[in-house]
C-alpha cells in the first residue's frame, strides 16, 4: 500500500505554545485511520494544517505525492481533500438536497455531474428521504450525516471526519460507522478524529495517538488498546475491539 497523506516533522507553534511537535505519520490509501488523544493533544491542529487553514511552523505535508502545505485552502480542496466538521453549520433555510448540491458544485477539480453527485451523497448517507426538508429542522444526528454528505459530494480522495460520533446515541453512531465503511468501499480514504473509543476500535485500520502535541503511538486497534503509554496518557484501561 502507498501513503496518500504524509506528514513530515509537522510542528505548529502559537507563540509559546507548541500545538504539534515534530509529528510524522503516513495514512495509507484505502484505509480508515483514526487520530486520537486527550483534549488539547493537537488533533484539530493537524486537521487545520492539512487543510491549509493554519500555516506550518516547521515540516512538510504531502498529499497524493504532492507537497500541499504551501498551497492555499482552495487548491488543497481542489486536490481532493474534504473535511466534515463536528459542528455542522448548514444553510438552515435551504433544503438538505440544496445543501448537498452546494458541496457538489465545489471540491475536487475536474468534470462533474452535480446532480449525480448530489443524489449519490444523499443515498450513501441515508438522507434521500430527507432531501426536501429544511436543514434547520434536522436533529443533531441527521445534521452529522448532512455534514458528511456535503463533504462526500465534493468527490474527495481523502475525507477528514472531525468527531462525527460525538454526542450521538448508539443507533446514530452505528449509522455513522456504516457510512464511513461504505465511503471506503467507494475509494475514499478516511482520517477520523473521534473520542468514542468503541467506535474508533471498531472502524479503524490504524490509529495514531497524540499526547501534548507529540505522536506517542501508532498501531492497529489491538496494539493501541494494550499499549502502556497510550493507557497511561489517554485510555486509562484496555478497550475491547
Amino acid at each position: 500500500m502507498t501513503a496518500i497523506l504524509r506528514l513530515e516533522n509537522v510542528t505548529k507553534r502559537f507563540r509559546g505554545l507548541v500545538a504539534t511537535n515534530g509529528v510524522s505519520l503516513e495514512v495509507e490509501t484505502g484505509t480508515i485511520c483514526s487520530l486520537i488523544g486527550p483534549n488539547g493533544a493537537g488533533k484539530s491542529t493537524i486537521f487545520n494544517l492539512v487543510t491549509g487553514y493554519l500555516p506550518l511552523t516547521e515540516g512538510r505535508i504531502h498529499f497524493n505525492g504532492t507537497r500541499i502545505d504551501t498551497l492555499p485552502t482552495t487548491r488543497i480542496a481542489q486536490s481532493g481533500i474534504a473535511r466534515a466538521f463536528q459542528i455542522a453549520k448548514p444553510f438552515a433555510d435551504l433544503s438538505v438536497a440544496e445543501n448537498v448540491r452546494i458541496g457538489a458544485l465545489f471540491g475536487r477539480a475536474g468534470p462533474r455531474d452535480v446532480q449525480a453527485e448530489t443524489t449519490n451523497a444523499l443515498a450513501l448517507t441515508g438522507l434521500a428521504t430527507h432531501a426536501t426538508r429544511r436543514a434547520g429542522e434536522l436533529t443533531v444526528g441527521t445534521l452529522r450525516r448532512l455534514e458528511l454528505a456535503r463533504a462526500i459530494a465534493t468527490r474527495p480522495i481523502l475525507l477528514l471526519a472531525d468527531e462525527p460520533c460525538a454526542g450521538l446515541n448508539p443507533t446514530e453512531t452505528e449509522e455513522i460507522i456504516a457510512i464511513l465503511r461504505t465511503v471506503r468501499t467507494r475509494g475514499i480514504t478516511v482520517l477520523l478524529v473521534e473520542h468514542d473509543m468503541a467506535a474508533v476500535m471498531r472502524v479503524s485500520d490504524q490509529i495514531f495517538v497524540l499526547d501534548a502535541g507529540t505522536l506517542i503511538a501508532v498501531g492497529t486497534p489491538a496494539e493501541i488498546a494494550s499499549n502502556p503509554a497510550v493507557i497511561a496518557a489517554y485510555l486509562g484501561t484496555e478497550v475491547e475491539g
